[in-house]
């Protein structure tokens, strides 16, 4: 073989392998959630001598509390539901996605990485990942669609 042929043939492999690694994903549905992405609980009161005493108290992901390095750059990151949680050991985990489809067309075309924050806030969970309004944007035009798409960690 000569040393074109060879290049050829190995640019034709890699390009296999990559395109396999983008189309054959595993499938789902996401949705988008708005700021502020670390969450608070309500205001609660204790009563003490008649006194309401305030107390305030922060929930913040599950993944990595209220760490502002968690978040990528770009705010490119999701929530998982509990089929991808996997007790925790999904803090950290990457995907690539792409938007497959949904009503009114709203998937723009080509992919977005995304890591993984938190679970899933809502119960239950809206869709398979729930991704950041910058993420979700990426991928779809519709902001309050609900889109079928293809992922790979």
């Amino acid at each position: 073989m000569t040393m074109t042929l060879k290049l050829a043939f190995a640019i034709t492999i890699l390009l296999t392998i990559s395109f396999n690694q983008i189309v054959s994903g595993d499938i789902g549905t996401a949705t988008s959630y708005n700021p502020p992405y670390t969450r608070e609980s309500a205001i609660f009161v204790t009563l003490i001598w008649y006194t309401y005493i305030p107390k305030y108290c922060c929930a913040a992901t599950r993944c990595n509390g209220n760490r502002a390095d968690q978040f990528p750059s770009g705010n490119l990151f999701v929530q998982v539901s509990e089929g991808l949680w996997d007790n925790g050991a999904a803090c950290g985990r990457r995907y690539r996605l792409r938007c497959l489809s949904g009503n009114n067309r709203p998937c723009k075309g080509g992919t977005v990485d995304v890591r993984v924050v938190d679970f899933c806030t809502r119960r239950p969970c809206p869709s398979t990942i729930v991704m950041s309004t910058d993420a979700f944007a990426a991928v779809s035009k519709s902001p309050d669609a609900k889109i079928n798409i293809e992922f790979i960690q």
